[in-house]
């Protein structure tokens, strides 16, 4: 019995296509999908580097600040440029420079309690960087891909009109290179949303574990013990009660 060889098609249709015969306003949106796609996944690894970052530094707080014999030479233990030593160096500056006229009305408790609060406010600001833009390419890049799905479903509708042809295969290939806008939206849309939901519930982590650390130096600077506040958030252990001098 002969076997007959089997003929290998190309598909005249597909993204390709769809480049080559779209018009200014098609390539537009393919490339406005693509750099939506870019950045969105440029903000995804960044934002994991950064959370990663933080989350190791948190660890270090545990093992090297709180077990040093002063708050100084704790923060001379964490690394230049560190969110959890900015904190801390907040704090320190507010205890030994609370004075001055337009801090004498101010209580050496609020003083401190506002310095750590810009502090740690500034850190959680730094966290949701980039996060609205995740948000806007999960909510728009469905939208854009629509347009681009109804500029050329009309394209290949005038086209079809002017050839006075409404055969299956005019109507199927035009058409289907236009849906593949619709599927590359979703496609860009998709993991955006799924990644700014995940960054999201990661971000509360690492906040919970900047505002312990921010409370606990509060107290240690008021008081000169720190309060066991049970969260020690990314490092895992309980933190002991201690006491120590912030000079």
């Amino acid at each position: 019995m002969d076997t007959q060889p089997t003929a290998t098609v190309d598909n005249p249709y597909g993204l390709a296509a769809l480049w080559a015969g779209g018009d200014i306003i098609a390539r537009s949106v393919l490339v406005l999908l693509a750099i939506m796609s870019l950045a969105s996944w440029y903000v995804m690894l960044t934002k994991l580097w950064d959370q990663a970052k933080l989350k190791k530094s948190a660890r270090v707080v545990e093992k090297q600040f709180w077990t040093a014999p002063s708050i100084k030479d704790g923060v001379d233990r964490l690394k230049k440029g560190d969110d959890f030593r900015v904190i801390a160096e907040d704090g320190l500056r507010a205890a030994a420079h609370h004075d001055g006229r337009l801090t004498d009305r101010i209580d050496l408790n609020e003083w401190i309690t506002m310095s750590l609060q810009r502090a740690t406010e500034q850190v959680n600001s730094k966290l949701h960087n980039g996060l609205g833009l995740l948000g806007t390419v999960g909510s728009v890049a469905p939208f854009v891909g629509l347009f681009g799905t109804v500029w050329g479903i009309l394209n290949a509708l005038v086209g079809i009109g002017i050839a006075g042809q409404a055969s299956i295969d005019k109507v199927a290939g035009p058409v289907g290179e236009a849906l593949i806008m619709t599927a590359i939206g979703l496609f860009v849309a998709v993991p955006a949303v799924m990644g700014y939901n995940w960054l999201l519930g990661r971000n509360k982590v690492l906040q919970d574990a900047v505002r312990n650390f921010a409370s606990d130096l509060h107290a240690y600077l008021v008081g000169g013990v720190r309060v066991d506040s049970g969260a020690a958030a990314a490092g895992g252990a309980r933190p002991a009660t201690a006491k120590a001098s912030a000079e």
